[in-house]
């Protein structure tokens, strides 16, 4: 490994300090954008069941909000169940908009590393071949310092494209995980603003072979 680093060079340090941040934003992503841990299944009916059998505490918010990112909107919701509805779902849209951001962290990082991988072994490409103009002289070129410009140059190509195209493939993955979450925490903080207003039952309705 020491061997590689030294044929390619004085720019590959930079590609290197990139690929141990991306390697750490994705498995902290990994980590952090589990399902479960985001949405647990199940929070909102039990939401539901301690706010039919003793109202909305204190207490009961603030371990909500320990909860789960889920559980900051449904608890932004419930500190509002006395007002209207419309000032209802705007807190709930509020928390939901800072819950989102808290989801996307570290996404940028991992997008502008996606984006300047391939760039940052293009220069190291331009400084191996600017060896490679180097060792030519009047008497003929250096073999020793020919080889070494070529090493920087292909060296720093590979692995400007081996950190870029495993970033990209997390960046997207990560970004479609998000939004989906989203969209189920919003699901899941309209069917609360629709129960707790009386305009929906926490039931869903019975198949119609039933109710015939």
């Amino acid at each position: 490994m020491y061997a590689i680093i030294q044929a390619a060079g004085w720019p590959i340090w930079f590609l290197l300090l990139a690929s141990v941040i991306a390697v750490a934003l994705i498995i902290e992503r990994l980590v952090s954008l589990r399902r479960n841990r985001i949405v647990p299944p199940g929070l909102l009916d039990r939401v539901l069941a301690a706010y039919r059998k003793q109202g909305v505490t204190e207490e009961m918010l603030e371990r909500l909000r320990a909860d789960s990112p889920l559980g900051r909107v449904l608890a932004a919701g419930l500190r509002n169940v006395k007002s209207p509805r419309e000032v209802m779902k705007e807190a709930i849209e509020e928390a939901g908009r800072a819950v989102s951001h808290d989801l996307e962290r570290f996404l940028t990082t991992l997008g502008t590393i996606a984006s300047i991988s391939p760039l940052m072994g293009l220069f190291g490409t331009v400084v191996g071949m600017i060896e490679i103009f180097g060792s030519q002289g009047p008497t003929g070129s250096n073999p020793q310092q020919l080889a070494h410009g070529i090493s920087v140059a292909l060296y720093n190509t590979g692995l400007g494209l081996i950190i870029a195209i495993p970033s990209v493939i997390f960046f997207r993955h990560f970004r479609a995980s998000v939004d989906h979450l989203v969209v189920h925490m919003e699901q899941q903080a309209a069917r609360l603003v629709d129960v707790l207003h009386g305009e929906r039952t926490d039931q869903q309705s019975p198949p119609a072979a039933e109710r015939r």
